[in-house]
């Protein structure tokens, strides 16, 4: 990824209550600017209203912690995003995710270990972001382990962070740690 397209946030550019949230956002991740956060800060009215948003779905969604991650690091992986993966291993670890599960959900569903339950997820994520659709057969799958309610937010998860890796691309977004 080149440079990046935006000049470091400021006070003035993020308004105070942004600022704020970027600063305690930042504490949180562990590190000095969590900059995808400075640079979504820039558009203040969305902003927070794209936090409750991302907030509802993770970590605040119906799906598990470790299947939410599961979800992400593969968009991430599909999407070659290494803003995404950075923040995203370090939090599969924290819902339980061990090196070498993330190492076969980069392999994706054809590697071996995997439940059906796990296995269908992360065919469903491959086909969301490849295809943009899930074909009848995938959906008879994923409905003998997900509930409708769970399946809409599946969609919505994999959308956001497809569209996060589109943004993060886009305005050249410079990794928070070195990797």
């Amino acid at each position: 990824m080149t440079k990046t397209r935006l000049t470091p946030a400021s006070l003035k550019a993020l308004g105070p209550v942004n600022w704020l949230l970027c600063r305690v956002i930042s504490r949180a991740a562990g590190t000095r600017e969590a900059h995808l956060f400075t640079a979504l800060g820039r558009q203040r009215r969305l902003f927070r209203a794209w936090l409750r948003f991302a907030g509802r779905l993770m970590p605040g969604g119906t799906l598990s912690r470790r299947k939410s991650e599961m979800v992400i690091l593969r968009v991430a992986h599909l999407r070659a995003c290494a803003y995404e993966l950075d923040h995203h291993r370090r939090l599969a670890k924290r819902a339980g995710l061990r090196e070498n599960d993330v190492e076969r959900i980069f392999a994706g569903p054809g590697a071996t270990g995997w439940s059906d339950e796990e296995r269908v997820l992360l065919a469903a994520v491959d086909a969301l972001v490849e295809q943009k659709d899930l074909d009848d057969v995938l959906w008879a799958r994923l409905r003998t382990h997900y509930a409708e309610p769970e399946l809409v937010e599946l969609c919505l998860l994999v959308g956001h962070y497809e569209m996060l890796a589109t943004t993060i691309t886009a305005l050249r977004v410079q990794r928070d740690f070195s990797g």
